[in-house]
């Protein structure tokens, strides 16, 4: 008997639990983005690829170069190391040994993981990813979103396309041109 009432208080815990979890799981509201997507359709986003482009064309330029002397200098001393001496030869060796490093030095300063690229690119596009959180964080307070994901970073399986907030912030982001 008693373990009867024990079994009908704890059935009884259960439902209210469930019924109170349910009600507030109702409460939440959430909606997701594509970023991936609000990054391409924005004419922001396409401008600061052209001026980041046409930077990293000239560096590009400037690397072709510096490849092209250091096969130059490989060529001459491959071309000339029977009729030079092995002083000159030594020199030839290290100009091109020094022309190597500068160049080793010009990638790693150019578009290594926190060269002038890699800078260059965050500073175009971080006003871009600021003004795109400010309205995320606009529009979730006015409409009451609780979490906003976004499906190009995260592992999404299942998302209401109802939720998807892309095309508002696009919108939003189009007004403020």
């Amino acid at each position: 008997m008693k373990n009867k009432v024990i079994g009908i208080m704890l059935l009884t815990a259960f439902v209210v639990a469930g019924s109170a979890i349910s009600s507030l799981a109702q409460d939440i509201k959430i909606g997701y983005i594509d970023s991936i997507k609000i990054l391409a359709d924005y004419q922001g986003t396409q401008e600061a690829e052209r001026l980041y482009r046409q930077e990293v064309d000239a560096w590009t330029a400037d690397k072709e170069k510096r490849e092209q002397e250091i096969v130059r200098l490989q060529e001459e001393l491959r071309a000339q190391s029977l009729m030079l001496s092995e002083e000159k030869k030594q020199e030839k060796r290290l100009e091109l040994e020094k022309q190597m490093q500068t160049y080793q030095r010009f990638m790693e300063e150019t578009f290594g993981d926190n060269g002038l690229a890699a800078k260059r690119n965050k500073e175009l596009t971080q006003p871009i990813v600021d003004k795109i959180n400010k309205i995320l964080e606009d529009l979730a307070k006015e409409q009451g979103y609780l979490l906003v994901f976004d499906v190009a970073n995260a592992d999404i399986v299942y998302a209401d396309k109802s939720l998807d907030l892309t095309e508002v912030v696009l919108t939003k982001l189009k007004e403020q041109q």
